[in-house]
């Protein structure tokens, strides 16, 4: 049995210290999912590379056999547009998920995109809808289905510099925020807190 769970970064060098870190306790890459913004550039993500492989994202060509990731991180990063978040680095199940259920959605009337990706995989909706206006307002998502059996640890590394939820939630609230809206207008991302990759040790 898994178990999907979901942490929210601030800063993609987090995002991607944390999924390295998975990995470290025995994930596959085919257990993971990152999602960030598709304006931060490789360097801001902590991926390597040179930013004007980004160039071509209007088309969504995959940019991920070009980038890779750092010490093997993530293969498969590429660029995709998801309604209502827009053009975003994308690795693992949850990207192709996402396209998928927008495309449902639009035919069939259900909740698409990351919302549609993420309640299909068990996350409350109360929190997709979070998840997915942080990511439209520049935060990097990660998403792994894990083995019940390592679900403690997955869960301690992922809690190292995540966002708290409940917090992000009650601040857009305050702003009179009531829900993920796909027409409300691009928010320019923001960063709250800074992160740089912590300093790993899982031994």
């Amino acid at each position: 049995m898994t178990t999907t769970i979901c942490a929210l970064y601030d800063h993609p060098s987090a995002a991607a210290a944390a999924v390295e870190d998975l990995k470290v306790i025995g994930l596959m890459d085919s257990d993971i999912s990152m999602l960030s913004p598709g304006m931060v550039s490789p360097e801001t993500a902590g991926l390597g590379g040179d930013s004007d492989m980004l160039a071509d994202a209007g088309t969504g060509a995959a940019v991920g056999g070009a980038l890779g990731g750092a010490g093997g991180l993530l293969a498969g990063l590429g660029l995709v547009t998801i309604p209502g978040v827009g053009p975003i680095l994308a690795a693992g199940w949850l990207a192709s998920t996402a396209v998928g259920a927008a495309a449902g959605a639009a035919v069939g009337g259900a909740a698409g995109g990351i919302i549609g990706a993420l309640t299909a995989d068990g996350i409350a909706e109360d929190d997709a809808h979070v998840y997915a206006e942080a990511v439209r307002r520049g935060g990097t998502l990660v998403v792994a289905r894990v083995p019940n059996l390592r679900l403690e640890a997955a869960r301690t590394v992922l809690d190292a510099h995540k966002v708290d939820v409940l917090r992000r939630r009650s601040d857009y609230q305050a702003e009179g925020w009531t829900g993920f809206d796909e027409q409300a207008p691009r928010h320019e991302p923001r960063h709250e807190a800074r992160h740089a990759p912590r300093e790993r040790n899982m031994s």
